[in-house]
């Protein structure tokens, strides 16, 4: 018993303690697309991830649809690429609303 409890404390402060290190923040309203597409693919991803759910309209279905999500990513990044110092949020509006 006192192992699984020290073991558990271990994998606790581990957590927390790499978890800061880790830690980022893109301010998605001052965000140039220049800089959106020189961030790490996994952001990249996580940021394509929040736009697509920011930009589906309520009354649609609670739903991830990989491919067309991938399509839109691709189409968001060729489009920055074009524009680089357009905001993203003015691209993605421009790409990713319906």
């Amino acid at each position: 018993m006192l192992g699984k409890l020290v073991g558990t404390i271990v994998v606790a402060a581990a957590v927390l303690t790499a978890a800061p290190a880790n830690a980022q923040i893109v301010d998605l309203s001052t965000i140039k697309c220049k800089d959106f597409v020189e961030l790490p693919k996994d952001t990249v991803n996580a940021v394509t991830m929040w736009l697509d759910g920011y930009y589906t309209d309520e009354e649609d279905p609670a739903a991830v649809d990989f491919d067309k999500l991938k399509a839109k990513a691709e189409k968001l990044g060729a489009f920055c690429v074009q524009n680089p110092r357009m905001g993203l949020m003015t691209a993605a509006e421009s790409v990713m609303s319906k």
